[in-house]
């Protein structure tokens, strides 16, 4: 049986986007589901859009993610010598011509056909040179590209996504194998490596369908056996949109500056277009209910960003709270770059009350600002979201006056327990008081427990703001 090899083949130009990490993490699921080789490869051969030298953030992001790989990395721009020794082969078998077209004259005649409705593509003038004109312009040192010759006939390969798909290739243009500068093209060099690789599997996106249909026939032309392919649905934004970067969440560092963990950015990226019963799951469990031999309905799917907060909301959840306490930090800090210590010992009795109101780490800091700042309050709002008669808000100013005064006498706990037995006498409910006197305190009518915000501030931060809101609400 063939050894089951799948690559992530991404290149290193800018922050990995939330699709290059879809496709990276099926190719690790499928070879942990199958006890195959997850191997990196790093397509660098354009360096003129080179921004992540050496690859180092692409590899971080993948050991951020949990998605090892077993073999790799491995550079395109350092594997120039094999590219042509394939490339020697299409030519000797005449299958490639030298095209000495500027990029000018290409735009000229794609302009030109355009304006006359005609598909644009190239209109193999230099197929037309002789060998021997070719090689003596080539001599001369005018610059040239190697384009493939594409045969007008019909390309058939299978889709664990879609089954059985063909293109008529006479509809395609030539396309390019090389660079003036000699280096290869996206097309070539990732078909190469696949076949030197021995990539069993393809698993990418369904805007490489095109690209599959060349590929499957440069197979062809070097005798190899071509492999299934799993081209995955394109991820849409909130507008139906293919998703660009003015969507939030398109790169994983918007997730990371979020506070997405990272089992969460798996698990949502893992189950999107699925219908589960059970869908917080880990990456083992993930590999085996991922179905890879699904017949996929449509070719998108949609990014839902409530779904995924959900998610991430449930993986908080599950954290310890130790964890939570270490996932937070750098957020706090960030947040609030200085801390008293009361502050953060009141943040540390804090953070376990928070977790279950957290649906991103990043929310901590609006969670905890109470802590920093007195919240402003408005009578507007009061009204809106409560909806409290003036004589039910009279009692509980009055009750909450009293209760600041008593903490000239008595302890906090002390005062709070006979606003409450009192309120209870004038028939004022519980979820009324508390959530106008946490809207005193934090800003929000819903949030900490009461008793925990009366634990955590200080005495003379709860008489002010309590005065504060009893003033503002007159």
């Amino acid at each position: 049986m063939t050894p089951l090899r799948v690559r992530f083949a991404p290149s290193p130009t800018g922050y990995m986007h939330i699709a290059n990490v879809r496709v990276a993490l099926l190719n690790w699921l499928y070879a942990h589901a199958n006890n195959g080789t997850f191997i990196l490869r790093i397509e660098d051969t354009d360096q003129e859009r080179l921004i992540d030298p050496g690859a180092k953030q692409i590899q971080a992001d993948l050991q951020w993610l949990g998605l090892n790989y077993s073999e790799g990395p491995f550079f395109q721009s350092e594997r120039n010598d094999i590219y042509q020794k394939y490339l020697q082969i299409l030519i000797e078998q005449n299958h490639v011509y030298r095209c000495f077209c500027s990029h000018e004259e290409l735009e000229s005649k794609r302009a030109l056909q355009i304006a006359t409705g005609i598909p644009p593509r190239y209109d193999r003038t230099c197929m037309q040179l002789s060998r021997q004109s070719s090689d003596e312009r080539a001599a001369r040192g005018e610059p040239f590209i190697w384009r493939l010759q594409l045969p007008d006939a019909l390309i058939v390969f299978h889709d664990s996504a879609r089954g059985t798909i063909s293109f008529d290739l006479g509809l395609f243009s030539d396309p390019a194998l090389t660079r003036a500068n000699g280096t290869c093209t996206f097309i070539f060099a990732n078909l190469v490596d696949d076949i030197d690789m021995l990539i069993s599997y393809v698993i990418r996106g369904e805007d490489h369908l095109t690209n599959t249909a060349i590929q499957v026939h440069l197979y062809k032309l070097f005798n190899k056996e071509v492999p299934p392919f799993y081209h995955l649905p394109i991820m849409l934004g909130s507008e139906g949109k293919k998703m660009s970067k003015r969507d939030f969440g398109s790169s994983l560092k918007d997730l990371q500056e979020a506070g997405y963990l990272c089992e969460a950015v798996n698990n949502y990226l893992g189950i999107i277009g699925l219908s589960l019963d059970k869908e917080i799951l880990t990456l083992d469990e993930l590999s085996k209910v991922v179905p890879f031999d699904q017949r996929a309905t449509t070719g998108t799917v949609h990014y839902d960003i409530n779904k995924f907060n959900w998610i991430n909301h449930e993986w908080i959840k599950r954290l310890s709270l130790q964890e939570l306490a270490v996932h937070l930090q750098p957020f706090i800090a960030k947040a609030y770059p200085v801390i008293t210590l009361q502050q953060q010992a009141a943040i540390d009795i804090i953070i376990p009350l928070l977790q279950q109101e957290l649906v991103t780490l990043a929310h901590v800091g609006t969670k905890i600002a109470f802590l920093f700042s007195q919240p402003v309050v408005a009578h507007d709002y009061i009204s809106k979201e409560l909806q409290i008669d003036s004589a039910t808000l009279g009692k509980i100013n009055t009750l909450l006056a009293n209760m600041v005064a008593n903490f000239e006498s008595k302890t906090i706990a002390d005062s709070f327990n006979e606003l409450t037995a009192e309120a209870k006498k004038q028939s004022i409910p519980n979820k009324i008081l508390y959530s106008y006197m946490r809207y005193a305190l934090t800003g929000s009518i819903s949030g900490i427990g009461v008793r925990d915000l009366l634990r955590v501030l200080e005495i003379h931060e709860i008489k002010q703001r309590l005065l504060h809101i009893i003033k503002t609400t007159e």
